[in-house]
Protein backbone atom coordinates (compact mmCIF):
# COMPACT_ATOMS: atom_id res chain seq x y z
CA UNK A 1 0.00 0.00 0.00
CA UNK A 2 2.96 2.07 0.32
CA UNK A 3 3.44 4.35 -2.78
CA UNK A 4 -0.19 4.11 -3.73
CA UNK A 5 -2.95 6.97 -3.37
CA UNK A 6 -5.00 6.56 -0.74
CA UNK A 7 -8.31 6.67 -3.36
CA UNK A 8 -6.14 3.77 -5.39
CA UNK A 9 -7.06 1.09 -2.03
CA UNK A 10 -9.55 -1.00 -2.30
CA UNK A 11 -12.37 -0.77 0.34
CA UNK A 12 -10.92 -4.20 1.65
CA UNK A 13 -7.36 -1.77 1.95
CA UNK A 14 -9.11 0.53 3.48
CA UNK A 15 -10.43 -1.21 6.05
CA UNK A 16 -7.33 -3.20 7.01
CA UNK A 17 -5.42 0.59 7.40
CA UNK A 18 -9.00 2.20 9.63
CA UNK A 19 -7.72 3.61 12.84
CA UNK A 20 -3.74 3.65 11.34
CA UNK A 21 -1.58 6.65 10.64
CA UNK A 22 -0.55 7.36 7.19
CA UNK A 23 2.72 9.65 5.66
CA UNK A 24 2.02 12.09 2.71
CA UNK A 25 3.70 14.50 0.69
CA UNK A 26 3.00 17.92 1.92
CA UNK A 27 0.38 19.77 -0.63
CA UNK A 28 2.10 21.13 -3.84
CA UNK A 29 1.36 21.50 -7.18
CA UNK A 30 3.39 18.51 -8.43
CA UNK A 31 2.24 16.17 -5.66
CA UNK A 32 -1.69 16.26 -6.43
CA UNK A 33 -3.81 14.77 -7.09
CA UNK A 34 -2.03 11.70 -6.30
CA UNK A 35 -0.45 12.02 -2.84
CA UNK A 36 0.87 8.48 -2.36
CA UNK A 37 1.25 6.89 0.44
CA UNK A 38 4.61 7.08 1.92
CA UNK A 39 4.96 5.62 5.63
CA UNK A 40 1.98 3.65 7.69
CA UNK A 41 2.17 3.34 11.13
CA UNK A 42 0.26 2.59 14.35
CA UNK A 43 0.85 5.64 15.67
CA UNK A 44 1.85 9.19 14.22
CA UNK A 45 5.66 8.50 15.89
CA UNK A 46 5.74 5.26 14.21
CA UNK A 47 4.97 7.30 10.96
CA UNK A 48 8.07 8.98 11.60
CA UNK A 49 10.19 6.80 12.57
CA UNK A 50 9.64 4.12 8.83
CA UNK A 51 9.55 7.70 7.07
CA UNK A 52 13.32 8.18 8.87
CA UNK A 53 14.04 4.46 8.01
CA UNK A 54 13.12 5.03 4.36
CA UNK A 55 15.80 8.21 4.47
CA UNK A 56 12.64 10.59 3.83
CA UNK A 57 12.72 13.61 5.70
CA UNK A 58 9.38 13.74 7.72
CA UNK A 59 8.87 17.46 7.37
CA UNK A 60 8.00 17.14 3.81
CA UNK A 61 5.07 14.76 5.12
CA UNK A 62 1.97 15.30 6.54
CA UNK A 63 0.82 12.48 8.85
CA UNK A 64 -3.24 11.81 9.15
CA UNK A 65 -5.14 9.12 10.68
CA UNK A 66 -7.42 6.66 8.18
CA UNK A 67 -11.02 6.94 9.13
CA UNK A 68 -13.03 3.94 8.50
CA UNK A 69 -14.43 3.42 4.60
CA UNK A 70 -17.78 5.58 4.53
CA UNK A 71 -20.89 2.96 4.12
CA UNK A 72 -23.91 4.07 3.33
Amino acid sequence: MIGRPIDSLTLAERWRLAGKWVALELYSPQALPLRNIEAIGETATECVAVLKQRGLDPERYELQPLPQPYQP
